[in-house]
């Protein structure tokens, strides 16, 4: 199990914890904390925050903005990653493909997405993501794609 799985696993087990994990998480990356997300799954294929609709990640009609939801969509990722990559080996971002499909009107879910199949294409790994509104609306879709490679000793 990562360390990260670990540390949320413990860390979400106590009072306040999902707030406290998110905190943590959100310090790993400085522009993980621009958004405010909240932690809301790690396991294994899945990773999810949610990014609440809030001056700081809003665009100039009062929506959040798109690079907002992709700030998001690679933190779900993140998370994903982390509890999915096997112990020996690493993970790199390589690219993202997102398509913009709908005004994001609201606070977002974003979720990132993977198979067993997926993992076992290595070392090129396609992660599907996307940011869900509150009613349901998809607004961003797409594909964040890692590189997984052995660790060097």
């Amino acid at each position: 199990m990562s360390s990260t799985l670990d540390l949320y696993r413990r860390v979400t087990a106590l009072p306040q914890g999902k707030r406290l994990f998110s905190v943590l998480y959100g310090q790993k990356a400085p522009y993980f904390a621009s958004i405010h997300m909240s932690v809301e799954k790690m396991r294994p294929h899945l990773g999810q925050v949610v990014i609440p609709k809030r001056r700081s990640v809003k665009n100039h009609i009062g929506t959040v903005h798109a690079i907002a939801a992709c700030n998001g969509l690679e933190a779900a990722m993140g998370l994903l990653a982390e509890a999915t990559c096997p112990p020996d080996m690493r993970w790199l971002p390589k690219g993202m493909d997102v398509r913009y499909l709908a005004k994001s009107t609201t606070s977002l879910t974003c979720v990132a997405e993977t198979t067993e199949a997926d993992w076992a294409a290595a070392p090129d790994v396609p992660v599907r993501v996307k940011a869900v509104t509150t009613d349901g609306t998809v607004t961003v879709e797409g594909a964040i794609h890692l590189w997984v490679v052995p660790k060097r000793p």
